[in-house]
């Protein structure tokens, strides 16, 4: 997922929680939050609470939040957005807590008459961070078709240009899966293994490399020194917390969307 990715899903997330776009370049978003988002992101309970108590017009705060900072004006002022970034993961955890699974339809403004199916695909958003002293995120957006098992790689880029309802169009019908969801989160979760361990393993190696260096360092310290005080073992437990390569797999969100078989033929 690159900037122009996280851009995109910034706009939709925004959108999506009936927050307004006022202003929008390439390189950066001006949104005025819905109340429901200002609560979860802006940490402003007191403000909230005394709204409510006195019962005055709420007024929600407008942010500003700069995807690439190589590309926006000198004098903007506003919060960078980048993986990593606290505000990008804070939104990825509200996006769990407010909207973790939808359900959508495509719609077909043309369809006046007949009775057209729509396919079931069973949809995945996950962050993998590849975590040592230095943090890597990448997201994978797989959907799987749950009638012929098709998957397909960068799914929300594709479903975004569709557009969807919440309520199944008329003239439509709905497929019943044949994939179980279970079964299609297994083989999800194949792509996504497959994936980590196709991926180069330096970061992990160059990550053992500098942790044995400050090891060695921690070890001159204490040289001559046969009984090791604890501060010792805490600096030694702690080198290996801070270096030590690990792999965290977090879903960010999903859903089920029912859409025209012919979208992703080709």
């Amino acid at each position: 997922m690159n900037q122009l990715d996280i851009h995109q899903y910034l706009k939709r997330y925004f959108l999506a929680h009936e927050s307004s776009i006022v202003e929008e370049s390439p390189a950066h978003l001006t949104v005025k939050l819905s109340i429901k988002l200002d609560k979860a992101l802006m940490n402003r309970p007191f403000y909230w609470h005394y709204q409510e108590k006195i019962g005055s017009e709420p007024n929600p705060m407008t942010v500003t939040l700069i995807t690439d900072q190589n590309r926006s004006p000198e004098d903007l002022q506003g919060e960078v957005i980048h993986f990593g970034s606290p505000r990008l993961s804070q939104i990825f955890d509200s996006a769990n807590e407010l909207g973790s699974f939808i359900r959508m339809y495509e719609s077909a403004p043309n369809l006046t008459t007949g009775s057209h199916p729509l396919h079931p695909w069973l949809a995945v958003n996950a962050n993998i961070s590849f975590q040592c002293d230095r943090k890597k995120d990448v997201l994978l957006s797989l959907g799987l078709n749950l009638i012929n098992g098709q998957i397909v790689p960068q799914f929300f880029d594709k479903v975004d240009r569709l557009t969807l309802t919440p309520k199944i169009p008329d003239y439509c019908f709905t497929l019943s899966p044949l994939v179980k969801l279970e079964s299609g989160l297994k083989r999800l979760q194949k792509v996504m293994t497959t994936y980590i361990e196709n991926e180069p393993t330096h970061w992990a190696a160059a990550a053992h490399t500098r942790w044995a260096n400050d090891e060695q360092l921690l070890e001159s310290f204490y040289e001559g020194t046969d009984d090791k005080p604890e501060s010792y073992f805490a600096e030694k437990d702690a080198l290996k917390e801070r270096y030590e390569p690990h792999i965290h797999v977090s879903i960010v969100n999903g859903g089920i969307f029912y859409l025209h078989q012919q979208m992703f033929q080709s």
